[in-house]
């Protein structure tokens, strides 16, 4: 067994005393001061249905840790509610929240120098955070994914969170009735568990297994299922063992294993805030990864499966089909990533793979043949012109065709461009901007899910298009881009729209433009100011003074 890093560390002789009997208060024996110390960062939290389940996975963990002669060392992680902030001042909070756990895993796993770290969470940023902290630690470590929701029913349809937010605009158009709007509302959310789709924290968890750091099959599993429970006993086994073998996470993941997560993303129709968290957990490994690296993988994967929220289908249906061992398989035998890649079980991913079959089961259409996907290239495009000259990320999945032309709807908040839809005000052709939402200018940019979803329940989410410098929740759909880098709160062209200009989406070409010349730009320039700051003090402050250019991931410990 690799040494234990406390007593590898601290001094022998008497100043060893006050540390062991700090110990010994909590009901520690002398025989457990050689034993490794591991720590278990719980999300478990009664705020959000993701990770009102997750203190089972705890105590399951804690007890196969001890079983597996090594002592489980319990911390808390906070986490926010995405569904529920969402539209509200608390979703700038979200984002941020994520630097939140990822430094609190730091601060608990070093400042009490564990000798290994499981990460349990739910909620979207739980998992990007948790694995930011797990990098930045490098002690042996693995995730484990809360697990997802099992679908809600109204009238013999399956429902989510995202059935909600698209009722809304379909109820203010008429389109709904107070029933049906009642009925949905009442229950899209049956239980426990992250939100169904591949909406971001299904995205981020499955992602973790192309990593390496989670166990293979671990992230489509339902909360409330036994096998979720036996997963997490079966994590903090395999990790005693890492502990013991001295495997870091930083020898699992690579260049190469971040390219095998971001096309497993791209297969599955993740979320777009992918590119922002994988940016930032690059960063967090010190591995050289750029946008344009989203970009390269999009145009040589294809989506094989028929996933929400463009798709039919939710994570207990993949898990059904297969999971996502399944699709990694298809990708394997295809040449897309990379069988070679280290995992947390001390195999490589191929030989992890080795059991599961070379082709996905006949009767289920969840997943599809690499031969025959849903779409030839991956749905995650990467958007540059004189509005995102650093880049901007588009979800093309669903659209009959992504491109516009047309006239802007400027919006420097949120809430205006919600009413606007709500009010019946914007046509089809229209362009609406959503600006001042960015890392900076939100603060903490937020997710536009409401006015997204308000759209597509209006019926025009084929036919009006939206840019913002914030984010989408991974439950948006449309022709939407968001992460429009530079910002508008540090003058980023996006700042210099007026009412009316043109604007252009063409996700074929891969270009964002507002059609106005560069001497008129240029006049605009001249005469704009920077916004006063929405926070002076707190978390928020922070993040506005030290986040990084969403291009770069938002990160508070960047070069910017």
């Amino acid at each position: 067994m690799a040494a234990n890093r406390r007593s590898r560390n601290i001094t022998e002789g008497v100043a060893r005393a006050p540390n062991r009997s700090m110990y010994y208060g909590m009901g520690y024996q002398p025989s457990d001061m050689s034993k490794p110390f591991i720590g278990i960062a719980n999300g478990h939290s009664t705020i959000t249905p993701c990770n009102s389940g997750l203190q089972p996975l705890t105590d399951a963990a804690e007890a196969a840790i001890k079983a597996a002669g090594a002592n489980p060392e319990i911390f808390g992680v906070p986490t926010i509610s995405d569904g529920m902030s969402m539209g509200t001042e608390g979703m700038k909070f979200s984002l941020a929240s994520r630097e939140v756990i990822a430094d609190c895993v730091e601060t608990a796993v070093q400042g009490q120098w564990m000798d290994g770290v499981l990460v349990i969470g739910g909620c979207d940023k739980n998992m990007p955070g948790g694995m930011m902290g797990i990098m930045r630690a490098n002690v042996p470590a693995i995730y484990v994914y809360g697990g997802t929701i099992k679908p809600g029913r109204w009238k013999g349809q399956d429902l989510n969170i995202v059935s909600v937010f698209e009722a809304v605009g379909e109820f203010s158009r008429g389109r709904m009735t107070q029933e049906d709007f009642d009925g949905i509302e009442r229950n899209a959310i049956p239980g426990t568990g992250s939100c169904g789709g591949m909406y971001t924290a299904n995205t981020m968890s499955s992602s973790f297994e192309a990593l390496g750091l989670s166990l293979l099959g671990s992230s489509t599993m339902a909360n409330p299922d036994a096998e979720k429970t036996d997963s997490a006993a079966e994590s903090a086994r395999v990790l005693v063992e890492a502990v013991k073998n001295n495997l870091r996470p930083r020898d699992i993941v690579t260049r190469k294993s971040i390219e095998n997560a971001v096309t497993l993303i791209m297969a599955t129709g993740g979320s777009t805030n992918a590119v922002l968290h994988f940016l930032a957990i690059a960063h967090s490994a010190g591995i050289e990864w750029t946008i344009d690296d989203f970009e390269r993988i999009r145009k040589r994967t294809p989506v094989i499966c028929d996933l929400k929220p463009s798709g039919k289908y939710v994570a207990v249906d993949l898990h059904r089909a297969g999971g996502i061992p399944q699709v990694l398989k298809l990708l394997l035998n295809a040449g897309l990533i990379h069988g070679d890649c280290m995992t947390i079980t001390g195999k490589t991913l191929a030989e992890e793979l080795a059991h599961v079959p070379d082709k996905a089961r006949a009767d289920q259409d969840v997943i599809l043949s690499i031969e025959n996907p849903m779409y030839a290239e991956g749905h995650l495009a990467i958007l540059k012109g004189n509005l995102s000259p650093e880049g901007a990320v588009a979800k093309i999945t669903g659209l009959k065709n992504p491109v516009i032309t047309g006239p802007a709807r400027v919006f420097d908040d949120e809430q205006s461009a919600l009413a606007a839809i709500m009010d019946g005000k914007i046509n089809a052709g229209d362009v609406m901007v959503l600006r001042y939402l960015g890392p900076k200018g939100g603060p903490g940019m937020p997710e536009m899910l409401a006015p997204t979803s308000a759209l597509i329940g209006a019926g025009l989410g084929e036919s009006v298009g939206l840019i913002t410098d914030g984010r989408f929740s991974g439950g948006t759909w449309g022709m939407v881009v968001g992460h429009v880098a530079p910002e508008a709160a540090v003058g980023g062209n996006i700042a210099l729209i007026n009412e009316g200009d043109s604007v252009t989406i063409d996700a074929h070409k891969l270009i964002l433009q507002l059609n106005v010349d560069e001497a008129e730009l240029a006049k605009r320039r001249a005469a704009w100011q920077p916004p006063a700051a929405r926070y002076e003090r707190g978390v928020l402050a922070k993040f506005r003074r030290l986040s990084s250019s969403a291009s770069k991931g938002a990160v508070l410990d960047g070069d910017e």
